[in-house]
């Protein structure tokens, strides 16, 4: 089910990094438009996030959870 608050719909698309940056693995990257975008498919809610609002500019964002801590943030403090 596509996800949608207000005029907003919830775009995914697949990003493959750079070689020699995470190994090159592809990356699912989410954003929100009022309008089709050139790429990218609407989808679902992501599980682990919430929907947080830019105060200046109104426009949606997708946060983790309270309580739940990214993989990069487990990963910087592991390191020291």
């Amino acid at each position: 089910m596509v996800y949608k608050h207000k005029d907003w719909t919830l775009y995914c698309t697949e990003l493959r990094l750079k070689e020699g940056k995470k190994d090159g693995k592809p990356r699912n990257i989410y954003f929100f438009s009022k309008h089709t975008p050139k790429s990218g498919n609407p989808c679902d809610m992501p599980e682990g996030y919430e929907i947080g609002f830019n105060k200046r500019t109104e426009m949606p964002y997708l946060k983790y959870k309270k309580g739940k801590t990214s993989t990069w943030k487990r990963t910087i403090t592991d390191k020291k």
